[in-house]
């Protein structure tokens, strides 16, 4: 989705300016992983320097809490791309 996104932006004059994200999750512990989760999203062609990923547990909250499934937020930043 993120290459389906990246390609539909540059198409229209824009590019990735800031991806942020929160992966919530008990288990597994992610933050070993957050350097390969960057290196994965970059095959989308947008470069590692601008993807932020932040990795939170919900506290024993919610299906989450129970170990039950992971959720994810993320927020993208588009700037027109400079000619």
């Amino acid at each position: 989705m993120l290459r389906y996104i990246s390609e539909l932006a540059d198409a229209s004059g824009f590019e990735v300016k800031w991806i942020d994200s929160v992966v919530i999750a008990e288990r597994p512990r992610l933050a070993p992983h957050i350097e390969s989760m960057k290196e994965a999203l970059s095959q989308a062609h947008i470069l590692p320097g601008v993807i932020n990923i932040k990795a939170k547990t919900d506290e024993g909250m919610g299906f989450v809490g129970r170990g039950e499934g992971i959720a994810a937020y993320a927020v993208c930043l588009l700037g027109k791309r400079e000619a």
